[in-house]
């Protein structure tokens, strides 16, 4: 008797699972990933002073061109979760009107600690800082602040555009400071000395726009959006000393291109003395 061939069949059923695969990904880029989450990330260190336990820092990065009503209702719900401090992580609004817009819509959020913020790559500098300022938002350009006794925040220049300095951002630290570094491109915790620091936040790589599950993007290949593939994706990572890298998956997109298993997020950082 002559065996058949279980290729047909096989076939068929790679078509059928890429098919299915291929129709959640499209659910979910038209649902979820339309949808801002605010993910809520604790963070354990023996440096974070006691008085500041639970102290929580929300983190705005890549608005890029949202409209007004979507990022007032970012406002809105980060008023109602309270937040001790606000950190902007670069790439705003390209254009110079809309940018003043966004910065005074931003700059209504209500925090005990203030508001700060960094230059990303699609970021006009002077225009972005001018409009900052204008608003009572904090720029920070390879330069840092003591937000309270003990607690350093520093932030540093585009990565592509400029010179970012790490040791000139933490220059003005004191020892057994708890550091936190603002850098809108994660690469720069490979290339530049970080042990300085305690915490890296970092937007940029749109937790790599389009996925396969959440798990992979073909974008994040090597000397593209960054020099490190997958490393910086999207949540927790390490810088090249070992300090824990947190990258947002940001709150706007590329207009070009959907989120795919990226959906958009606000991060809130809650700080834990141990």
């Amino acid at each position: 008797m002559r065996k058949t061939s279980n290729l047909p069949r096989a076939s068929k059923l790679i078509l059928k699972m890429s098919l299915v695969t291929a129709l959640v990904h499209i659910v979910h880029a038209v649902t979820l990933d339309r949808m801002i989450e605010y993910k809520e990330v604790p963070f354990y260190s023996p440096d974070i002073p006691a008085e500041m336990n639970g102290y929580r820092i929300a983190f705005i990065t890549d608005t890029h061109s949202m409209p007004e009503d979507r990022l007032t209702n970012i406002v809105h719900k980060l008023n109602k979760k309270k937040a001790d401090l606000l950190i902007l992580g670069g790439d705003a609004h390209p254009d110079r009107g809309a940018l003043r817009r966004s910065m005074e819509i931003l700059s209504q959020v209500t925090t005990t600690d203030g508001i700060f913020g960094v230059e990303g790559n699609h970021d006009n500098c002077i225009e972005l800082f001018a409009a900052m300022q204008e608003h009572g938002i904090s720029p920070l350009s390879n330069s840092g602040v003591h937000v309270r006794d003990g607690f350093y925040i520093a932030g540093v220049e585009d990565l592509w555009n400029r010179n970012p300095s790490i040791a000139r951002a933490v220059a003005g630290a004191m020892p057994g400071d708890f550091v936190l570094l603002v850098a809108h491109n994660p690469d720069i915790a490979m290339l530049q000395r970080t042990a300085d620091v305690d915490l890296i936040i970092s937007g940029h790589t749109h937790g790599g726009q389009i996925t396969f599950f959440g798990m992979f993007a073909p974008a994040l290949i090597p000397n593209s959006i960054t020099g490190c593939g997958q490393k910086f994706l999207s949540g927790w990572a390490s810088s090249r000393d070992g300090v824990p890298v947190y990258v947002s998956n940001g709150t706007g997109t590329n207009p070009k291109f959907p989120r795919v298993f990226a959906r958009p997020q606000v991060v809130l950082i809650t700080l834990f003395s141990r």
